[in-house]
């Protein structure tokens, strides 16, 4: 069976998103201020990859206080891990079909 290209999820092509969604699936909720540390980027580039993968209903958006200080966190969807688990098999199977 081959496996082409167009089999990849298009949100997942850049590079943030693709971290985003690895940080968000071994962890329940994960903060602004984490995320954007462990991947290394501005606050506008993440908040803007994070609209991205909330409109498309991949991840979950949850703003509480803690104390008197906002606070914001994430987390993978169901969809989301399913898309991105759909987009890691076809990937997998691009790779090994590459090299037979």
């Amino acid at each position: 069976m081959k496996i082409f290209i167009g089999d990849l999820n298009k949100a997942f092509e850049s590079r943030v998103r693709l971290g985003m969604m690895s940080i968000l699936l071994v962890n329940d909720f994960v903060d602004f201020a984490t995320l954007k540390e462990q991947l290394q980027i501005t606050d506008g580039n993440l908040a803007s990859h994070i609209a991205a993968l909330e409109k498309l209903g991949y991840i979950e958006i949850k703003k509480q206080f803690i104390g008197k200080k906002p606070n914001t966190s994430y987390l993978a969807t169901k969809a989301g891990k399913k898309a991105f688990a759909e987009h890691l098999d076809a990937l997998e199977k691009l790779i090994k079909q590459s090299v037979e």
